[in-house]
């Protein structure tokens, strides 16, 4: 089969209908019992950090214009432009544990790639505006929801803080990050906080 490289396009988001086809004829799985299948455990590490990501973007309103972007420069950018990374941790892992883990992000700057003009960036760098650090805080595996949005906490930052605390540092420990006053709230109050630490609100560089 010939390979076409040409423009990349934004990819439409699913319905969850689609069906799997054989021979030109639809199976009886569709899209949506892959998904169930491949992506129910919203504790496991790889899972929980793009569900954290959703919420952040539920929070901000800025769940538009397709699809997530798995290799964008920035998880999230707001309706006003602001470049959004999230960040997740948790006490509990999908594994069995002994104790419940240390809460550490990882904030290593990247020569990220921007979706929207297919470049990668010259420098290295932390290359979101503002970053949100989201903590699953379950420590009891028979009540854990990570839907419940009630046992979500946010730390926001601006990168700008965030550089000059921690420079090049590639992670950061919760008790870490609480030396350098991120702005905490619950679910209700991200956009607040996001805005906030945005470039230009008052009282930020």
């Amino acid at each position: 089969m010939p390979f076409s490289d040409g423009e990349p396009r934004s990819p439409r988001a699913k319905t969850g209908d689609e069906p799997f086809l054989h021979g030109g004829r639809r199976l009886g799985p569709d899209l949506r019992e892959f998904w169930s299948w491949a992506s129910s455990d919203l504790i496991g590490n790889a899972m929980r950090g793009v569900l954290a990501e959703y919420v952040v973007g539920l929070a901000l309103g800025c769940l538009h214009g397709g699809p997530r972007q798995e290799w964008d420069a920035a998880d999230l950018r707001t309706r006003d432009g602001i470049r959004v990374e999230v960040k997740s941790s948790a006490y509990l892992q999908s594994w069995q544990q002994r104790r419940p883990s240390t809460l550490v992000f990882d904030i290593r700057p990247t020569t990220g790639w921007d979706a929207t003009t297919n470049t990668f960036a010259t420098e290295r760098k932390r290359q979101a505006d503002v970053y949100v650090f989201s903590v699953f805080t379950a420590t009891d595996r028979a009540v854990a929801d990570p839907l419940d949005l009630d046992q979500w906490d946010f730390y926001v930052m601006s990168t700008d803080r965030l550089n000059d605390a921690v420079g090049e540092q590639k992670s950061i420990r919760l008790t870490s990050l609480l030396r350098h006053a991120p702005r905490e709230c619950d679910f209700g109050g991200l956009a607040a906080a996001v805005h906030a630490e945005s470039p230009g609100a008052p009282g930020t560089p």
